[in-house]
């Protein structure tokens, strides 16, 4: 076929889209890569416009997936970071600048965002997540994102969004080397506890500021995490449900493994004994702590 009949096709598939899906000359031209795809197509470009997408974290992860779910057209894009923005950020937060130091993250993150794609509405949750709040952020979302950097953190979003059935997407970095997977929710699907039922002991493992992070290889994780975000958006491909990637920088290897559904898992299993985020002591272990009475704040650096 030659290439003037590949962009009157195109064209034509434009026209029928303004249409019959409201979508106007500019937003045709902005996603028209996308709305050629056949696995995208107008419909997908509507649903990524119309969904509800929570960031948690606007930093090393959180700033490549903002970035890209933002260019994707994402309707809503939630931003939830109660940090400032440092020197030290800039050589792998790419969405904030010299200018942005000391100023709020999620600032800088929207300010990012509108400059980027204005169809996008941000919203801003500056604020330090918690038992007391995650339940209520995380409700008004389709999709989350964790992109934090800590384990209590991690557990939290992992239990809120399992018991409330929110699909979400994990990933970490340590040094040269990340890890991805997507937690779907569905009946048979298993949760981070069902591959890590605990944390380890406090100080084990060493944090960025204290290990360091190649500063390109959030960008690596961030983006695949953005993409499996979007792919459960539009319904296409198979995404990393039951599976885990572990990426190894260094090296240039991609490696995965299954993650089955544990049958005993307090949060996911049959007989789960984990009914509320409020069941959890959410420092060292996280374990189960039914006694549990204190309701310390957790970071999303």
């Amino acid at each position: 076929m030659r290439h003037g009949s590949v962009g009157l096709i195109a064209r034509q598939v434009l026209i029928l889209c303004m249409s019959d899906l409201d979508l106007d000359p500019t937003q045709l031209d902005r996603y028209s890569r996308h709305i050629i795809m056949n696995d995208v197509g107008p419909e997908g470009q509507k649903s990524l416009l119309d969904v509800d997408v929570l960031v948690l974290g606007a930093g090393g992860l959180g700033a490549p997936i903002i970035q890209y779910l933002a260019a994707a057209g994402v309707g809503t894009l939630g931003i939830a970071d109660d940090d400032q923005v440092e020197l030290s950020n800039l050589q792998r937060q790419v969405i904030h600048g010299n200018d942005d130091v000391h100023r709020a993250k999620v600032d800088s993150a929207a300010e990012f965002v509108e400059r980027l794609n204005p169809d996008v509405d941000v919203i801003k949750h500056n604020t330090r997540v918690s038992t007391d709040n995650i339940e209520a952020l995380i409700e008004k979302y389709d999709f989350v994102v964790d992109g934090t950097d800590n384990f209590q953190t991690r557990y939290l979003v992992n239990d809120a969004c399992t018991l409330a059935g929110i699909p979400f997407s994990h990933g970490s970095i340590f040094k040269f080397e990340g890890q991805i997977t997507t937690f779907t929710n569905n009946e048979d699907s298993p949760c981070y506890r069902c591959m890590f039922p605990e944390a380890p002991p406090e100080g084990m493992v060493p944090n960025c500021a204290t290990a360091g992070v190649l500063g390109v290889l959030p960008g690596t994780v961030g983006c695949i995490q953005a993409t499996e975000a979007v792919k459960a958006i539009i319904g296409k491909g198979d995404l990393l449900d039951g599976r885990m990637v572990f990426y190894d920088a260094l090296n240039m290897e991609f490696d995965t493994v299954e993650i089955p559904q544990k049958s005993d898992c307090p949060v996911c299993g049959k007989n789960r004994t984990i009914d509320s985020v409020h069941d959890v002591e959410y420092s060292e272990s996280c374990a189960i702590d039914l006694e549990r009475d204190t309701n310390p704040g957790v970071s999303v650096n």
